[in-house]
């Protein structure tokens, strides 16, 4: 074979080399155009903002086939490096992951570990509007907390409440704000709350609210807490009118306008963007039956006369209000009768749906959690008996205002589910 055939077949192969790598060039190039409009798409200007530090870049390399792949040895003549926005991408990737299972991120590696610790996963959840439903549970006798998936399959324990003896055995109140777990009690020093922080997965005390308070009604919307009523510190354990909000961001309680009535013992929702106040006692230990709600727009309280039904009070010294709040519908399980009943809004009356799997009457409604979780509603009833323990009851429903009686799925598999007499249950969903 001639010098001249060698070289032209030479110029052949190299110029077949550079397109080869051209190709390859396009192809990254592709890649990454797509994995960056991705990124903006979901938010990627707000992840570049946070200055969390990404140290991993992903190596792409061409091997022999001409398709692109990993090459494990030393580089070869086509060696490209992805800018760190594929770190980016694989946080929104690890967003999306359910809640439940990172705990496990802490045993692939260091980098993982250190993303969840910084609380980045829980920031693009909430910029992506990722919510996933957990319930937390504190059993009598225990400063120990626990959390559970919906299906109750997952448990896992709290870092232990450093309160003192005090605190454990007294009225308590609880109340979830975006990743904050907040619970209201009397300590020796007097009222005090302590917040589990879930980001960092640990417990701190304050901040107190601007009127401490006992026994008053509470309830979320988006990442605020409302709290209203109660039995106050300042006015000699009567029952209070005032009201205030958490807001997780700045870690500082703001005050509401007073209600229209002191109220103790009361219950709270959110229905139609409106903060309800619903039932309690006076300061003389009166029963009402009339709510409140407050307009967050207007920044006003409206008063909604006979909003509870007579049945409420039928047994002595009767919990708060059973109520909760699914697809923007009212429920409540009364506790005289055991009775599923959904709010007509139009008609303002009550309906009965039937009767619910559980004896809320044996306890007067106490040591019963009655949640919305998700699109479902929640009713765990433990043992009667506060010292010895006993099963606990777990159902669920998908309800239906317009059904004549619901159906409801009992909660079997939980390997760790509450046994003891249930103080206090919280709803998280982040």
């Amino acid at each position: 074979m001639s010098r001249d055939i060698l070289m032209e077949g030479a110029e052949e192969d190299e110029e077949s080399g550079k397109l080869f790598r051209d190709e390859c060039n396009n192809n990254l190039c592709k890649k990454w155009v797509f994995a960056s409009k991705a990124g903006k798409k979901v938010g990627n200007r707000g992840l570049s903002r946070r200055g969390f530090k990404y140290s991993r870049q992903l190596r792409l390399e061409v091997d022999g086939s001409g398709s692109l792949g990993t090459v494990p040895c030393k580089p070869q003549d086509a060696d490209y490096t992805i800018p760190p926005l594929i770190d980016e991408v694989e946080a929104l990737i690890l967003a999306r992951v359910p809640r439940s299972e990172y705990r496990k991120f802490c045993t692939i590696n260091k980098r993982f570990f250190a993303l969840l610790k910084s609380g980045e996963l829980y920031k693009i959840r909430a910029e992506l509007r990722i919510k996933e439903p957990s319930v937390f549970v504190s059993q009598y006798g225990e400063n120990t907390w626990r959390e559970f998936d919906r299906q109750f399959r997952f448990c896992r324990k709290l870092p232990i409440l450093p309160s003192d003896s005090c605190f454990m055995s007294s009225d308590r109140e609880s109340l979830c704000t975006g990743t904050h777990l907040l619970v209201s009690g009397r300590e020796i020093e007097g009222v005090v709350i302590w917040r589990y922080d879930m980001e960092a997965n640990q417990w701190g005390k304050g901040p107190g609210m601007i009127s401490p308070r006992c026994m008053f009604a509470s309830a979320t919307c988006g990442s605020y807490g409302y709290v209203a009523g109660g039995m106050g510190l300042a006015s000699d354990w009567k029952a209070m009118d005032s009201a205030e909000r958490f807001n997780p961001r700045t870690k500082s309680w703001e005050p509401l306008p007073n209600m229209k009535r002191e109220r103790m013992s009361c219950s709270g929702c959110f229905l139609d963007d409106k903060f309800y106040v619903i039932g309690g006692k006076d300061w003389h230990g009166r029963d009402i039956f009339c709510a409140e709600a407050f307009d967050v727009e207007k920044h006003t309280w409206e008063l909604i006369p006979d909003m509870l039904e007579a049945d409420w009070t039928a047994l002595s010294n009767p919990s708060p209000p059973l109520i909760a709040v699914v697809a923007n519908q009212l429920y409540s399980l009364e506790t005289s009768t055991n009775e599923l009943k959904v709010y007509l809004k139009q008609r303002k009356a009550w309906k009965k749906l039937g009767v619910v799997p559980v004896r809320a009457d044996a306890t007067s409604g106490w040591g019963v959690a009655f949640k919305a979780l998700g699109d479902e509603l929640l009713v765990i009833q433990s043992s009667s008996d506060a010292n010895a323990g006993g099963p606990a009851l777990i159902y669920t429903c998908c309800p239906d205002p317009s059904a004549e009686e619901l159906q409801w799925q009992a909660l079997e598999h939980g390997h760790s589910r509450p046994t003891r007499f249930i103080v206090n249950c919280s709803v998280m969903a982040a």
